[in-house]
């Protein structure tokens, strides 16, 4: 943050913004290329693991194809529907960021990702963008973290890990006991069904376009327009 800044010290904050914001279009393409590089490609590597283990697969095989081609078509529609909301709680609900904090985040997590990727090192990209626009709040003069904001975030972090275990566990469970294609095709409608409904409930909050910047009232969806006056 203190590079930007000192950059741009001279500028008034509406050029400041504006040209950090036509930056951001740069930063924002490496952040998505860092994006496939490592979301996408551990989820190749997992459903190619299971194909190997089933026999499917010789050992020693690269993935499919028609894996690297779902896989990225997987990632691209769920970030296509639920990126609204992860812009804004974190680009309202986490930190009130500007354009000079926005390009800082975003070609910070681009470098530590493609370098994750280069060197082969896990990690996830949901928490090295968080942990970047963190980085951005703490070092802009007066801004405020909302710290309340980032242990909800944190405390369904270490819930994932056991709540992915038994849901997997369950899902086996369901497909096994039924067996053949046939607990697999159920086990398919089954997740099917949940996702349908997890969407449907996400649009009764509904964040898009004309509404992700709106003030931040302590929860992800913006608040409800107040009903026009009558004459």
């Amino acid at each position: 943050m203190t590079v930007p800044y000192r950059i741009s010290r001279s500028l008034t904050r509406g050029a400041r913004n504006h040209g950090f914001r036509i930056g951001q279009v740069g930063s924002a393409c490496m952040v998505s290329l860092a994006h496939g590089t490592n979301d996408a490609q551990k989820t190749m590597g997992v459903i190619t693991l299971a194909l190997i283990a089933n026999g499917t697969l010789a050992t020693g095989s690269q993935a499919p194809f028609w894996v690297i081609l779902s896989c990225a078509l997987a990632i691209s529609l769920g970030t296509y529907l639920g990126g609204w909301r992860v812009i804004r709680t974190l680009g309202k609900g986490l930190v009130e960021i500007e354009s000079p904090q926005g390009m800082a985040a975003e070609s910070s997590s681009a470098a530590i990702i493609l370098l994750s990727a280069s060197f082969g090192y896990s990690l996830s990209t949901t928490h090295v963008a968080t942990g970047s626009i963190v980085g951005t709040g703490l070092g802009k003069k007066g801004a405020d973290v909302r710290w309340n904001v980032a242990g909800r975030m944190a405390t369904a972090w270490l819930f994932t890990l056991p709540s992915a275990g038994i849901a997997g566990a369950l899902a086996y469970w369901l497909a096994h006991g039924i067996g053949g294609s046939l607990g697999v095709i159920i086990l398919l409608a089954i997740l099917a069904g949940l996702s349908v409904a997890i969407y449907l409930r996400s649009r009764a909050t509904k964040v898009d376009h004309s509404n992700v910047n709106d003030e931040w009232t302590g929860g992800v969806a913006p608040a409800e327009p107040e009903p026009a006056a009558a004459a």
